[in-house]
C-alpha cells in the first residue's frame, strides 16, 4: 500500500490549489436580489480570501477546534444569530465533503477524522470525551453518517510507514497549531502482512501547546509593547496601566481577537488613549481591533517564526490597515521566549519513552511532521536524544491526512 493509492481533495483560493484546510469561517451580509440582508458562509481558504478582499469586513471565526473542550463556550452571535459551536464546525465538515464530493464524483456518508492525543484546554480525560462528543455532533449535522477517530500522530506514522520497505520501530512527533502529539509503535510491510496487534503500539503522549503557544509568546514579546501593553495613563494622582492586561492576553491567541471587536472594549481602548502617556501605541490597538486584522497579524507573525527557522535574526514587519511595525528579533530571542513550551514538550516525550519502558537507542526513526517541526529548537529536543542521522521529516502539512486515507482504507 503507498502513496500512489491514496488521493487527497484539493481547495481552490487566490486562483491557486491547496491540500491545505484552515478551520475558519468566515460570515457577512450580503444583500438579495430583493434589497433583503441574508448570512453568507464560507469555510477554510475561500473564508480567508471572501475576508481578505471585502471592503467591509464581516466576521472571521479562526481556530474552532480550541474550543472543542470548553463548556463555557457553547456558541457566538453573529448578524444576531446565535451560532452553536457545533454548527460552526459543521459548516467546514460540510464543504470539506462536497467539495470532495465533486472532485472524486461519489457520496461520502463515512469519514475517519483525526484528533490530537489531548485537546487545546482539555484538563481532563472528560475534557476530552467531550471534545470528541461535540466533534461528533458536528459531522452528524454535516451529513456524515459515521465518523471513527484515531489518533493523529498514529495518521502520520501510517503516512510514514507507506514510504518503508522494511519494518522499524518510529517515534511520531506530531505538531499542530495547539498541540503536540507522539506515538510510538512497530510498523513496516511485515506488521502489514501478519496484521497490527495491540502490542504494535507501545504508546501515546501529547501537550496541549505547540504552533500557537510559540506565536503567543512573540505577540507577548514583540508586538503588545508596540501597541501598548507597557503603557502607563494617568488617573487622578496615580499611573496605571493604559489598557486592562486582559485585552494583550487575548492578542495572542490570535483566533480570540474577532472577540474583542464589541461596543465595550472599543470604549475601554478609547478612553484610555485619551488618558495614555504614549497614544499612538494604544491608536495602533484601536486600529488593530477596530479593523479585525487578527489574521493578518497572524500571518506576519509566521513569517518571522519561519524566517527565524532558517536565519539567525528577522524583522517582524505588519503593515496593514492603519499599522506600521518593524521590529529586529534574533533566534536566541525566540527560543528564550519558548523555552517553558520546549520543556513541556521535552518532558512529553522522555514520559512516552519511561512509559513505554523504551531506551531511545532502540528506536530506528523519529519522524517529524506539522509546521512546529520547522523550529530549531524542536528539532534539537529530538536530535539530542537520538542523533541527526535518525530524524527525518517530511509532508509536514499533509501527512496526518494521508495516513487516515491510508488507514481508512486498510479497514
Amino acid at each position: 500500500m503507498g502513496d500512489a493509492e491514496v488521493q487527497l481533495a484539493s481547495f481552490s483560493a487566490f486562483g491557486q490549489d491547496t491540500f491545505s484546510f484552515r478551520s475558519v469561517v468566515y460570515l457577512e451580509q450580503v444583500k438579495t436580489e430583493a434589497g433583503a440582508r441574508r448570512v453568507h458562509s464560507s469555510t477554510g481558504p475561500a473564508a480567508i480570501q471572501h475576508y481578505l478582499e471585502a471592503e467591509k469586513k464581516g466576521r472571521l471565526i479562526q481556530s474552532l477546534k480550541s474550543y472543542l473542550p470548553s463548556r463555557t463556550f457553547t456558541g457566538t452571535s453573529i448578524f444576531g444569530r446565535h451560532y452553536t459551536l457545533e454548527r460552526l464546525v459543521s459548516q467546514m465538515l460540510t464543504d470539506l465533503r462536497e467539495n470532495a464530493e465533486r472532485q472524486f464524483g461519489q457520496p461520502i456518508r463515512h469519514a475517519l477524522a483525526g484528533r490530537p492525543v489531548r485537546f487545546v484546554g482539555a484538563e481532563s480525560d472528560a475534557d476530552d470525551a467531550y471534545a470528541v462528543s461535540r466533534l461528533r455532533s458536528a459531522f452528524e449535522l454535516a451529513g456524515f453518517e459515521s465518523v471513527e477517530f484515531e489518533f493523529e500522530p498514529v495518521a502520520a506514522a501510517y503516512s510514514y510507514e507507506s514510504t518503508l520497505d522494511h519494518d522499524e520501530l518510529i517515534l511520531i512527533g506530531d505538531f499542530g497549531g495547539g498541540t503536540s502529539d507522539f506515538s510510538l509503535l512497530r510498523v513496516g510491510p511485515g506488521v502489514r502482512r501478519r496484521g497490527r496487534s495491540a502490542e504494535d503500539m507501545l504508546g501515546i503522549s501529547g501537550v496541549a501547546l505547540a504552533g500557537d503557544a510559540f506565536d503567543a509568546r512573540i505577540v507577548r514579546k514583540l508586538v503588545s509593547p508596540a501597541l501598548g501593553s507597557d503603557s502607563f495613563a494617568r488617573s487622578m494622582d496615580k499611573m496605571l496601566p493604559a489598557v486592562p492586561a486582559w485585552i494583550y492576553s487575548n492578542l495572542e491567541r490570535w483566533h480570540y481577537l474577532s472577540f474583542l471587536r464589541t461596543r465595550d472594549v472599543m470604549e475601554i481602548v478609547r478612553s484610555a488613549r485619551l488618558r495614555a502617556l504614549e497614544p499612538k501605541k494604544i491608536q495602533a490597538l484601536t486600529d488593530l481591533i477596530e479593523e479585525d486584522l487578527g489574521y493578518q497579524l497572524h500571518q506576519a507573525v509566521q513569517r518571522v517564526k519561519f524566517e527565524l527557522s532558517s536565519s539567525d535574526a528577522a524583522e517582524f514587519r505588519f503593515f496593514d490597515g492603519s499599522m506600521d511595525l518593524r521590529i529586529s528579533v534574533t533566534r536566541t530571542d525566540f527560543e528564550a521566549w519558548i523555552a517553558d513550551e520546549l520543556h513541556a514538550i521535552e518532558g512529553s516525550v522522555d514520559s512516552l519513552l519511561a512509559s513505554s519502558g523504551v531506551d531511545s537507542r532502540r528506536v530506528d526513526r523519529v519522524f517529524l511532521t506539522g509546521g512546529s517541526s520547522f523550529v530549531p529548537a524542536v528539532r534539537r529536543i529530538f536530535t539530542r536524544r537520538f542523533g541527526e542521522d535518525r530524524v527525518r521529516s517530511g509532508n509536514e502539512f499533509t501527512s496526518v491526512a494521508r495516513g487516515l486515507a491510508l488507514t481508512a482504507r486498510s479497514r
